[in-house]
């Protein structure tokens, strides 16, 4: 059994079909893994055995009537702890939704449901999804399956973590600034953040509102291409959401890449960039030349003050986002609050953590009067330019290429006293999540110490299909993907 959760979605499905194996079975053995491992990953806030088992039964009660299978049917996946899933405990790894139970289905969880793909259980994450390394957790830190010392990725990082120790096959995450691809990287599997507005918000705990996306993580790039076409759609619920036909991702797969314009990033391949790092990116650029591709330097000159654009915009919209948690309608509320304010603040200060403290905080800062202009509207003047730095790119490149992180996975509490440190670990991907654009994380190599490095591929907004085909070329030319954490 433990032979089949290592293999791919595609494979699991065939099995499926060809009645090797049950969907119930299929679930079992992985909620089996999961009790047996997740003691020293980490990767799981809570379990949902039963939602998962009554669907992997409609799923095998389908395959004995000899019905069509819906797309991904009967397929384990985990969902990140910040979305709705009715009856479960939704918390976003915070203290002030402990015992928060979800009282409707986000969209994503709905459209799995509406497929037969049995949700097992909900991811761990950094809390309320503020994080780089999966350390902010309210209730645990998550671990590295490849090195059991060292983080993630966050903020989604036991998603990640889920489908890198083969407790799960897919998973969902939300990626506000990185928190899909980082985690990809770091855990040596497929991530990838999609168009804004190309799959619904819907039920998702909103952090930065015209940031945040969900997105798939799989083992493979056609994984991650059906997961996509699953959660993806028009939904009226959402104003944000586009409304265009769900494209067959899949189906692109093998178009030919030669004569693709590759833009390789001149910015994210200087300073601060680890020796491996460089390495396998410069191997993933001589891969692309092989295959027919046409390299291209890039520059993106207003990507070094990404950063700082992010953390006044995220920032600024957590502060918004984030006044609803305030011991009124619904979490935890604190016990001894003489009056209304004091029950607010007592509330609010024993509730967050430190992380999500600091980032309300600046937020509150950058919005208040005096310093909206100086901060918040300078940043959206700036977001523009970085923008219509990618616009131009375009005219040049059809994806553009980096490391999606300057380093591999760091040893847990190396950064932890050091806010900044960890907020440059996003210095790659922070960018597409200003524009909108659609970014995926590869596995592309090992450093020395065999911990894994992501290769970070960009497309104009709404090219998903031309990402995931420049993303399968590469990962079929090489057998990275192939390699699983021995956990």
């Amino acid at each position: 059994m433990n032979e089949l959760l290592r293999k791919t979605a595609k494979e699991q499905s065939e099995a499926l079909r060809n009645k090797e194996v049950s969907a119930v079975e299929l679930t079992k053995a992985a909620l089996e893994r999961i009790k047996d491992i997740d003691e020293k990953l980490g990767a799981f806030n809570s379990l949902t055995e039963e939602t998962a088992l009554e669907t992997a039964k409609k799923v095998d009660e389908k395959i004995a009537r000899g019905e069509e299978l819906p797309l991904l049917a009967g397929i384990p996946l985990a969902l990140k702890d910040n979305m709705n899933l009715v009856g479960s405990r939704t918390t976003a790894s915070s203290k002030i939704l402990e015992n928060f139970v979800s009282p409707f289905n986000a969209t994503i969880s709905q459209k799995l449901l509406d497929n037969l793909v049995p949700i097992l259980g909900k991811a761990n994450l950094d809390e309320f999804a503020m994080g780089s390394s999966n350390e902010n957790s309210a209730f645990k830190k998550v671990h590295n399956p490849w090195d059991l010392n060292k983080v993630p990725g966050g903020s989604s990082g036991g998603s990640a973590a889920s489908v890198a120790s083969c407790e799960v096959t897919l998973s969902l995450g939300s990626d506000t600034g990185g928190s899909i691809r980082l985690p990809a990287s770091f855990c040596g599997i497929v991530g990838m953040k999609p168009t804004y507005g190309r799959v619904s918000r819907y039920g998702l705990i909103a952090f930065a509102s015209s940031l945040d996306q969900i997105g798939p993580f799989a083992r493979t790039v056609e994984d991650a291409a059906n997961l996509l076409e699953v959660i993806s759609g028009h939904d009226p619920k959402d104003s944000t959401s586009l409304n265009l036909p769900v494209e067959h991702y899949a189906s692109s797969l093998n178009n030919d890449i030669k004569g693709l314009r590759v833009g390789v990033i001149k910015e994210l391949m200087s300073e601060g960039l680890s020796e491996d790092v460089q390495k396998a990116v410069e191997n993933a650029i001589e891969c692309y030349k092989k295959l027919g591709a046409e390299i291209v330097e890039i520059s993106l000159p207003n990507l070094k003050h990404s950063i700082g654009i992010y953390y006044i915009l995220a920032t600024a919209e957590c502060s918004s986002n984030l006044a609803r948690f305030d011991g009124v309608r619904y979490g935890y509320r604190t016990p001894d609050a003489k009056n209304l304010l004091e029950m607010y603040t007592k509330t609010r200060a024993e509730g967050f953590g430190p992380e999500v403290k600091r980032r309300i905080m600046l937020g509150t800062y950058a919005l208040s009067s005096g310093y909206y202009d100086a901060y918040y509207k300078k940043a959206q003047q700036m977001r523009a330019l970085v923008t219509q730095d990618f616009v131009e790119a375009f005219k040049k490149a059809d994806v553009l290429i980096s490391p999606t992180c300057p380093n591999t996975a760091f040893e847990l509490g190396a950064k932890s006293n050091d806010p900044l440190a960890m907020y440059l670990t996003d210095i790659a991907t922070i960018s597409a999540n200003l524009a909108g654009i659609p970014g995926l994380s590869v596995p592309a190599g090992f450093d020395r110490d065999g911990m894994p490095i992501g290769l970070q591929i960009l497309a104009p907004q709404l090219q998903e299909a031309k990402l995931f085909n420049a993303a399968h070329k590469f990962e079929r030319a090489n057998d990275y993907y192939t390699k699983l954490a021995n956990i």
